[in-house]
């Protein structure tokens, strides 16, 4: 069952066409996560599916509803992690996550969410005091709170250290373990490919590809790249038939691409074995989740 529908989803701010006619669902219990440069109409959709933004055309379903019409029923059942939020400095973490907390009908406990955002050293701190990173914690704590069954995570872990945005990444798999719904905007590629079941790259308000982050753009079946450094006193002559792949030397590392990877390797490690060597540092790879953003964004962030 869809958490989420959007069908032809518009949003235009005089000449500006913000998001034009997106269409996408989120699935019950899965992690969806939406990619897009700086402009694209990431966080406008947010907001419209939120509730807090008026559309301009198009249908959009919430939690079987529409979040124009939701009013507190709707809200009482989603938890929303902005870019930033509006919340009393002069508050502890803990007064400020029990403050939030009594907005729902049956919230989790204050404490138990503080620890598991990994702020339990810091709950009688002052908001104020808090560095980037742990605020942006403690957005996160203010999101799950409510123990909602849809959270919106937008561009949640920016600021992190990596060692920060691992701990966000468990908490989240945590929430999708308990079958929360996700619907994810992040910059960070390696995010979306660990947290996401299917993402959607959004270009100038539009939805230019949608799918698992494995097979995005075909990624799963594009041409994959073989490397390896020749053995001592071989030659790029020496190297057994590989059909039309043609091999070259980059940086003293032969390189080759290939659309049959298993035969091309086949071919070059029973070369190798017969000789009585290795192929060192050898590595197959095929383009990357951020490759593919890259080319269907124009290579703009």
């Amino acid at each position: 069952m869809a958490a989420i529908q959007v069908d032809g989803l518009r949003k235009v701010y005089g000449a500006t066409e913000a998001v034009a006619g997106i269409s996408f669902e989120v699935v019950e219990g899965e992690c969806f996560a939406l990619l897009g440069p700086n402009g694209a109409g990431k966080t406008t959709t947010l907001e419209i599916l939120e509730g807090y933004r008026d559309r301009t055309g198009g249908s959009v379903e919430v939690l079987g509803v529409d979040p124009a019409d939701g009013g507190r029923d709707l809200r009482e059942r989603i938890g929303i992690v902005l870019q930033s939020a509006g919340i009393d400095r002069e508050l502890t973490v803990a007064e400020v996550v029990a403050l939030f907390g009594g907005y729902y009908p049956h919230p989790r406990d204050p404490g138990e969410v503080i620890e598991l955002v990994g702020l339990g050293d810091k709950r009688d701190a002052r908001c104020r005091t808090l560095s980037g990173g742990q605020q942006r914690r403690l957005d996160l704590a203010l999101g799950i709170v409510g123990d909602p069954d849809l959270v919106f995570l937008d561009e949640p872990t920016t600021g992190f250290d990596p060692s920060a945005r691992r701990r966000s990444w468990e908490l989240i798999d945590s929430l999708r373990a308990l079958g929360k719904t996700i619907l994810l905007t992040t910059h960070y590629m390696d995010e979306a490919q660990n947290l996401a079941d299917r993402v959607a790259i959004l270009a100038a308000g539009r939805i230019v590809a949608q799918g698992s982050p494995s097979s995005l753009g075909g990624r799963d079946v594009a041409e994959a790249e073989i490397s390896f450094r020749l053995p001592d006193g071989a030659g790029l002559g020496d190297l057994p038939p590989l059909g039309p792949a043609r091999p070259r030397l980059d940086d003293g590392r032969v390189v080759l691409r290939t659309e049959a990877p298993t035969g091309a390797l086949h071919a070059l490690t029973g070369w190798a074995l017969a000789r009585g060597g290795e192929l060192e540092g050898l590595a197959v790879t095929r383009p990357s989740l951020e490759d593919v953003y890259l080319r269907l964004t124009g290579g703009d962030r």
